[in-house]
């Protein structure tokens, strides 16, 4: 292609640019790689980006204007406009034009699409290399407008939608960075807002902007920006890392600024790097994703995934199902089922591997020893070549967020551990049947006949009659030998383990030695329930004795309420941790792990006074503050429960007594160290209050 573009510049430019630019985006790659950039004249940049563009012999869209320049900010877009003719250095005379040009172009966009200039906005600098070209009125507004069109996503705010995926995107490929910018509370928007809004032209330098615009628009592709941002961080990586006592201020002057050292001569590793990483992305990145370009008139559905509370890079079950069909080449997924064994027994996609995600707090010994061999069977299957076999870890829970909140705490797990290429199966098991059944899974000539089994070996109605499952071919290289014959030990341990917890929660088996401490309960059994908008959280109703209980977790309480994320940070008192754990009423301080449901886990302290208890959550971007992140009355403490194989998480659970029974209203989990003793003395703290109740 490079070779083709210098015949262009010898003769018939037109007519072989149109040429090139209209074969498919492959061909616009030479023996050496991406197309170079070309140091090109103005007036045959300006052709090659027109045609880019799609605008080459486009009408004068502002005809139709009568001019007006009557915005409530029309004195923004001047001064704006003033400004960014200023930095061209160029004679008053020619200057004046220009601003007027500009103004015109940004007026008319606001105008025609209804939509008001911001000071953030970055449309001028999206402008300045148009600029350079020497571009008509006409010409100028067509390519701005076709730019913004087709290359900048809608959305493109702070918090917005392309940023959360940016986000997802570092985290699949860099979750080390990932983390240490969430740690620090550095969003993408903070940084990388300009960026993505004028495609790097606020920061580089213009022979810079329009080198890289070549290649950019030429790739007809909008999503490489994200690459492109990718690269520019991968890059100032080591960097990133080293400032770690540097304020969240300090590092976001230094990424934001980190486009301005890019020189046209690092462009070919750039585009290069950035096409390397796209290529080890899941398809669904760019497929889920489709609506953030094109017409700001098409509104995103209302089933799209909210990006800012996905967890990992989501990925659709038909990517999951096409991509291990393909060539070496190409992201190919080890798919993790963490649905519970016997769900996964009743029928599960043939290639997966199984992960009962509830042994990670049941069993965490077994849990350690599953991920183990998980990740061996990951690496014997792609030493195998084995269908089952990818580089790439996408986990499938069964798609009801109830029952997911296990497989999202091993999610968390593995990305604590900086486990890259990891994703989720969007929808999870739900969304595979209904897609198999979409497709007709059970007509004769479908490919995806087999894909559903059962570990019993009998196939439920979306497997083949003759009992065969995928694995049947003539290579040898089945499913079942490498990851259905890995985990059946396992299945069979957790159902074990299943029926053990079962059994002793119905006291239908032999006692299991455990601690316990008891006060006496009422009479009658009392049912853990779902709290109701007419619970009240305060005294015990009169003549009912309190209720207490210490001893092994025999649930994790998935229905149960978790007082902890009923708030939003930004609306919780900040204190000072020193100054509160020195206050006289303070009667134990309790270093710990506040647990979420999701897994994560936050830094914090518990304060116990004669009638409360306080978990303080430290604040990561202030040193020695914290958020008051919830006030429970010991009072309420109705049941303080331990894991038998995990004795340093604690779970708290708060209610009230009345003459129906206990009403628990609220949860809460700590990582203590130990925990025997912190348990030890809020036991003997409740004691009180509760026998000041008692004799009250």
């Amino acid at each position: 292609m490079a070779d083709a573009v210098e015949e262009v510049l010898d003769g018939s430019w037109d007519q072989d640019l149109s040429e090139a630019l209209d074969s498919p985006p492959g061909d616009l790659e030479s023996d050496g790689g991406l197309l170079q950039p070309q140091d090109l004249p103005p007036a045959e940049r300006a052709k090659l980006w027109k045609i880019a563009l799609n605008v080459a012999g486009k009408g004068d869209s502002l005809s139709s204007w009568d001019g007006a320049l009557d915005l409530p900010e029309q004195t923004l877009i001047h001064n704006r406009s003033q400004q960014l003719i200023d930095q061209l250095g160029l004679p008053e005379e020619e200057s004046r034009g220009l601003v007027a040009d500009v103004e015109a172009v940004i007026t008319f966009y606001c105008k025609s699409r209804n939509v008001a200039f911001t000071p953030d906005l970055g449309w001028p600098h999206l402008l300045k290399p148009l600029l350079g070209l020497q571009l008509p009125r006409s010409d100028l507004y067509n390519c701005f407008y076709a730019i913004m069109n087709k290359y900048i996503p809608r959305d493109c705010v702070a918090k917005g939608r392309p940023f959360h995926l940016y986000r997802l995107l570092l985290q699949y490929h860099e979750p080390e960075l990932c983390s240490f910018l969430d740690t620090k509370k550095i969003t993408p928007d903070s940084y990388a807002f300009s960026w993505l809004g004028s495609l790097f032209a606020s920061h580089c330098l213009p022979d810079v902007t329009q080198a890289m615009w070549d290649i950019y628009f030429q790739q007809a592709d909008p999503f490489l920006i994200f690459f492109l941002m990718l690269i520019i961080l991968v890059n100032a990586k080591d960097g990133i890392l080293s400032q770690e006592l540097d304020s969240k201020e300090e590092i976001i002057k230094m990424l934001e600024g980190s486009p301005a050292l890019l020189e046209a001569e690092d462009l070919e590793d750039l585009f290069s790097l950035a096409q390397y990483y796209y290529s080890k992305t899941p398809l669904s990145f760019r497929k889920e994703n489709q609506n953030l370009f094109g017409s700001s008139l098409v509104a995103l559905r209302e089933e799209d995934m909210d990006l800012s509370q996905a967890l990992c890079l989501p990925v659709s079950v038909p990517e999951i199902l096409q991509a291990n069909q393909l060539q070496p080449e190409g992201v190919r997924f080890f798919v993790v089922d963490c649905r519970p064994a016997e769900q996964y027994n009743a029928g599960h996609l043939s290639t997966a591997f199984h992960l009962d995600s509830d042994l990670m707090l049941q069993n965490p010994s077994e849990f350690a020893l599953s991920v183990k061999s998980l990740l061996e069977a990951q690496k014997q299957s792609l030493e195998s070549g084995s269908i089952a076999s990818g580089e790439h870890l996408c986990f499938m829970g069964s798609g009801r967020e109830e029952e997911d909140m296990y497989m999202n705490m091993v999610l968390a797990h593995f990305l604590q551990k900086n486990k890259e290429y990891v994703s989720i199966a969007k929808g999870g098991f739900m969304a595979l049947q209904q897609h198999l059944a979409d497709i007709n899974v059970e007509g004769p000539d479908n490919v995806y006949v087999h894909w559903i089994v059962s570990t019993s070996g009998s196939h439920n109605s979306l497997c083949s009659p003759d009992g065969e499952g995928l694995n049947s071919t003539a290579d040898g290289k089945g499913v079942k030998s490498l990851v259905n014959k890995m985990t059946f030990a396992l299945k069979s341990k957790s159902v074990n383990v299943k029926e053990k917890v079962i059994s002793f929660i119905e006291n239908t088996s032999t006692p299991v030695d455990r601690m316990s401490f008891t006060l006496p309960w009422p009479e009658k059994g009392i049912p853990d329930r779902h709290v109701s908008s007419s619970d009240r959280v305060g005294r015990p109703y009169r003549g009912v004795k309190p209720v207490f209980s210490i001893g092994d977790e025999e649930e994790y309480d998935t229905d149960e309420i978790d007082s902890s994320s009923m708030s939003d940070d930004d609306r919780k008192e900040i204190v000072n941790i020193q100054t509160w754990i020195n206050k006289p009423d303070v009667k134990h301080h309790v270093p710990c792990n506040e647990v979420k449901e999701t897994g994560h886990m936050f830094p914090s302290h518990l304060l116990i006074t004669a009638t409360h208890m306080y978990c303080l959550r430290e604040i990561a971007s202030r040193k020695g503050f914290a958020y008051i992140q919830s006030r429970q009355a010991l009072s309420t403490v109705v049941k303080i429960t331990s894991k038998k194989k995990h004795p340093e998480l604690i779970t708290f659970k708060f209610g009230n007594s009345n003459s129906a029974g206990v009403d628990i209203v609220a949860v809460e989990r700590y990582l203590i160290p130990n925990a025997g003793d912190a348990t030890k003395a809020i036991k003997q703290q409740i004691m009180k209050v509760l026998d000041a109740l008692e004799s009250s």
